[in-house]
C-alpha cells in the first residue's frame, strides 16, 4: 500500500491515473490535481493535461513565479523516485474525462510501430463506457537517450538559476517599455493626424502598425511578465488586446500556453493546425484530430486545392490573418458566458472583454464611417489589418520550418523548445521591429522573462546549447522566409503527386471497366 512516506511506484500512478486521477510529478512530489482546477487553472485545462503522468517540473517552473510554486505544493499526495520514467497522458491518446467523470474517447491514437509518436484521428466508436488501458499509459521504443535527457533536463535547471541569479527577471520599465510607449503614441498620433487631414491610407498603415507593435506588449501580459502580477498584467491586456486591438487576450493566453508547451505537435499545438489553407507536413493528409480545437482537421477537396498552392498564397493568408484572431476570439468569449467555472478571475474579466470588444467595434467602427464611402473604408479596413501583418509572418518563420515530430514524453522541456524552435537574426538596432521576439529560443525556454532581458539571456542559452550538444537554431529573415517557402512548396509537390496517383487509379479503372464491357459484348 502507498503512503505518504513511501514513494509512489510507476505501476501506482498509472493505476490512479486508469482511475481518473490527475497526477502530476513536480521535483520529486506527486501532484493530485483537482478536477475543479483544471476548470480554473488560468493557463487552460491542457497545459496540465498534457503533462498527467509526466515530469513537469521545467514546464511549472518556468510558468509560475516564486508565490505560485509554493501554492502548487498543497496538492502534494506523495513522493516518487527520480529519474521518472513518464508515461503517456490519457488525452494525447484521446481519452478525456466528461462532466461527469467518466472517460471518453474523443478521438483514435494512430501509434507508431518504431516510435513514440501518437497522432489522433476522429474516433470510428467513441464509447463514453471505454476507458484506457494500461497500454494506453505506454510510450512506445523511443530514439532518445533517457540518461540524456535526465542530464539535459538538470543542465536546465541549472541555466534558469543562472538567469534567476543574472537579474534577467526584473522588468525594465524605463529604458525598456519607456521607449515603445512612445512608439505607441507617436503611432498613434500620426494616424489621428493624417486620418483628420483626410489621409485615410496613411492613417490606416499607421493604425495598422501601432496594432502591430501593441501585439508584443500584450504578449508580455498574457505571460504576466510586466508587473509579474496576474490581476493587472490582465487588466492590462485586456485594455490593449480587447478595447485598443479588438481581440481576446484570454482566447490569446488559452491558446499560446499550449503551444508553448506542446510546439509543433500535429494534433495537438494549436498553432501549426492551419487547414484548410495551410500544412506543414504531410501528416496532416491523413485529415487529424485537433485536441484543442475539440474536432477533425479534414483534408478534403478544398483543403487538397489550397495546400497545393500554399506556398503561393503563403503570404496572402498571413496578410489577413488579423481577421482569423477575431474568428478565434468571438467565439471563445460566447463560450465563456455560458461557462460556469471560469478561470481565475473569470467573471471580471470576462465582463471587461465583452465590453472591450463592444468598445473597440464602435470606435472602429466610427472611424470607418468617417472616411464618406464604403469604398474607402474598407480601403481602411484593409490596409490597417495588413498593416498588422509582419507579426504574424515573425512568428511563423520560427517555427514552421522546424521539427514537427513527437519524440515522446521522455523528451525533456529543453529539448523538445530547442528542436521545434528558431531564432530570427537581425541587428540590434532593428530588433523593435520584431518586438525583440525574434528571440524566439529563449523566449520558448523562460515564457515569463521580459522581452527587453531575451538578448543577454540568449547568451547564456547558447552556452547551455553547446555544453549539452544541442543545436541552438537561427537564420536571418531572408533565408527564414526561403526556409519556410520550402516546406510549404514540399508539401504542396506531395500533394500534387496524391493528385497524379489518384488519377491514374481512377483512369485504370474506367479502362478496366470499358475493357470487361467490350469484351461481354463481343
Amino acid at each position: 500500500m502507498t503512503t505518504t512516506s513511501t514513494p509512489w511506484t510507476r505501476e501506482a500512478v498509472a493505476a490512479e491515473i486508469l482511475a481518473g486521477a490527475h497526477l502530476v510529478i513536480y521535483n520529486d512530489a506527486l501532484l493530485r490535481i483537482p478536477s475543479i482546477w483544471l476548470d480554473r487553472h488560468p493557463g487552460g485545462a491542457l497545459s496540465i493535461l498534457h503533462f498527467v503522468g509526466r515530469d513537469a517540473t521545467d514546464e511549472i517552473d518556468s510558468y509560475h513565479p516564486d508565490h505560485v510554486l509554493e501554492l502548487i505544493r498543497r496538492y502534494k499526495v506523495g513522493t516518487v523516485e527520480l529519474p521518472w520514467r513518464p508515461l503517456v497522458p490519457p488525452v494525447m491518446s484521446g481519452w478525456v474525462r466528461t462532466t461527469s467523470d467518466v472517460w471518453h474517447n474523443e478521438a483514435d491514437a494512430v501509434r507508431s510501430a518504431s516510435s513514440t509518436q501518437i497522432l489522433l484521428v476522429s474516433a470510428k466508436h467513441g464509447d463514453a463506457t471505454g476507458a484506457p488501458t494500461r497500454e494506453t499509459l505506454e510510450p512506445g521504443p523511443s530514439t532518445l537517450s533517457f540518461e540524456d535527457q535526465a542530464r539535459h533536463s538538470a543542465a536546465y535547471k541549472e541555466l534558469h538559476k543562472r538567469v534567476r541569479d543574472a537579474g534577467l527577471y526584473d522588468t525594465r520599465y524605463i529604458t525598456g517599455y519607456g521607449p515603445e510607449i512612445i512608439r505607441y503614441a507617436l503611432l498613434a498620433a500620426l494616424s489621428a493626424y493624417t486620418y483628420r487631414h483626410s489621409w485615410f491610407i496613411t492613417s490606416a498603415l499607421f493604425l495598422g502598425l501601432m496594432w502591430q507593435q501593441l501585439t508584443f506588449v500584450a504578449h508580455d501580459l498574457g505571460h504576466v511578465s510586466v508587473t509579474h502580477n496576474w490581476t493587472i498584467d490582465r487588466l492590462l491586456g485586456i485594455l490593449i488586446a480587447d478595447w485598443i486591438g479588438g481581440l481576446s487576450i484570454g482566447w490569446w493566453v488559452n491558446n499560446h500556453n499550449v503551444h508553448h508547451l506542446v510546439p509543433n505537435h500535429p494534433t495537438h499545438d494549436p498553432d501549426i493546425e492551419h487547414l484548410p489553407f495551410l500544412a506543414i507536413s504531410p501528416v496532416f493528409f491523413d485529415s487529424l484530430w485537433s485536441s484543442y480545437y475539440k474536432r477533425t482537421l479534414h483534408f478534403d477537396r478544398f483543403a487538397q486545392y489550397f495546400v497545393a498552392i500554399q506556398h503561393r498564397l503563403f503570404y496572402i493568408v498571413l496578410l489577413l490573418a488579423r481577421f482569423n484572431l477575431y474568428a478565434n476570439s468571438y467565439p471563445f468569449i460566447l463560450r465563456k458566458a455560458f461557462d460556469t467555472k471560469r478561470v481565475r478571475g473569470g467573471r471580471w474579466a470576462w465582463g471587461l472583454e465583452v465590453a472591450g470588444v463592444v468598445f473597440f467595434w464602435y470606435w472602429f467602427g466610427r472611424v470607418l464611417v468617417g472616411t464618406g464611402s464604403w469604398k474607402k473604408g474598407l480601403a481602411y479596413l484593409l490596409v490597417s489589418h495588413v498593416a498588422a501583418a509582419p507579426v504574424h509572418i515573425q512568428i511563423v518563420l520560427s517555427h514552421f520550418s522546424m521539427s514537427t515530430a513527437d519524440l515522446g514524453p521522455t523528451e525533456s522541456f529543453a529539448d523538445r523548445q530547442l528542436r521545434t524552435t528558431t531564432d530570427v537574426i537581425c541587428p540590434d538596432s532593428i530588433g523593435w521591429i520584431h518586438g525583440g521576439l525574434q528571440l524566439q529560443v529563449t523566449h520558448h525556454l523562460f515564457p515569463r522573462l521580459p522581452r527587453h532581458n531575451l538578448k543577454a539571456a540568449s547568451l547564456l542559452v547558447k552556452e547551455f546549447a553547446k555544453e549539452q550538444g544541442l543545436v541552438y537554431a537561427e537564420f536571418g529573415w531572408i533565408s527564414g522566409n526561403q526556409d519556410v517557402l520550402g516546406v510549404l512548396k514540399s508539401v504542396a509537390d506531395q500533394v500534387k503527386i496524391i493528385g497524379t496517383v489518384a488519377e491514374a487509379e481512377a483512369k485504370e479503372a474506367v479502362d478496366r471497366k470499358l475493357g470487361l464491357h467490350t469484351e461481354k459484348k463481343a
